[in-house]
């Protein structure tokens, strides 16, 4: 079969052998996966969590049919749309574990859906989990025109958030959050974001802050936290480290969360995607949560598309088609 592989350097199509599914998986007939900011890492050769490396398929999100199912899967059938996140899904073929998938909505495409399952259970896992969001409550997403940005805007308005508010440096970003379900948006760009955030919470601080830039804007997060509020830390696109106010985060008495699927253990992860199947199941179905699809390149025009993704000028997902060119 087709696979994207990396030999440390580059990242190249090749032919590799199918994989074949074992007791609780199911193998799946990739039509579309979605890039994430760790392929631009992994197409390095560097490794994520126990998955990665130099010779293996890359690729962490797709959708397709299900070709084939192990033994003891019960829950599907072949022919089934299915979606997920997983190793190995910039490849015509890759397993899929039977509680870590979820289906594909009816009248959704392969594109689209590629682009979900990401997005869906970290940010149901940040807001809802370790987030403790509560209906009514104010929340800020903190980097919200990334494709995990996009989809907890839209995961906190459907579950009753009071405010959402969306934070971006880019104008043209800030623009569209309002159609992904924010009330009011941040420049993070200006020195007095904070209190921008502020007089959009009648001077409060939001209840719940969502980050995925760190760095530099976290003591300005702790400012923007209400006191007694909660922050949770999913990414960190400005920086690994920087200044944190100790005091300030002692005084305003935020509960800090960090959260990370690289250091779960399978079953918790299973319980992830349960909790998140079980609560916004219904909601994709109604088409309450959707995620715009920047643009679509073929797989073997994933060089490109990793640029795309590293210029940084997308808004929503990039997605890959699988389907075969013609005269290829």
């Amino acid at each position: 079969m087709r696979a994207v592989v990396s030999d440390g350097q580059r990242v190249f199509l090749t032919d590799v052998p199918s994989p074949t599914p074992g007791p609780g998986q199911v193998l799946i007939q990739v039509r579309a996966s979605a890039l994430n900011r760790i392929d631009l890492a992994m197409s390095k050769g560097a490794e994520h969590g126990s998955v990665g490396g130099t010779g293996v398929p890359l690729g962490v999100e797709w959708a397709g049919d299900i070709a084939e199912v192990g033994a003891g899967v019960t829950a599907w059938r072949v022919g089934d749309r299915v979606m997920g996140a997983g190793i190995g899904g910039f490849a015509d073929f890759t397993l899929g574990y039977a509680p870590l998938i979820y289906p594909i909505p009816a009248g959704l495409s392969y594109e689209q859906a590629a682009a979900l399952p990401v997005g869906l259970q970290t940010m149901h896992d940040a807001l809802v989990t370790n987030g403790a969001m509560k209906p009514g409550q104010a929340v800020l997403v903190q980097g919200a025109s990334s494709g995990i940005g996009v989809a907890g805007m839209q995961i906190a308005k459907a579950l009753g958030a009071g405010k959402v508010i969306g934070s971006s440096t880019s104008a043209d970003r800030r623009a569209r959050l309002k159609e992904f379900g924010a009330d009011a948006v941040v420049d993070t760009s200006r020195a007095d974001w904070v209190q921008q955030v502020l007089d959009a919470t009648d001077g409060q601080g939001t209840d719940l802050l969502v980050d995925m830039v760190a760095g530099p804007y976290v003591n300005g997060g702790l400012a923007a936290t209400r006191i007694g509020g909660r922050m949770v830390n999913v990414g960190r696109v400005a920086g690994e480290s920087g200044d944190f106010n100790f005091d300030l985060h002692s005084m305003r008495r935020i509960t800090y969360v960090g959260v990370s699927f690289r250091t779960r253990t399978a079953a918790e992860v299973v319980e992830v995607v349960a909790r998140t199947r079980n609560d916004l199941g219904a909601l994709l179905d109604r088409g309450k949560i959707r995620m715009p699809v920047a643009q679509v390149f073929r797989l073997e025009e994933v060089g490109q598309a990793l640029e795309h993704m590293a210029a940084n000028r997308h808004f929503g997902k990039i997605v890959l088609s699988h389907v075969v060119a013609e005269g290829l």
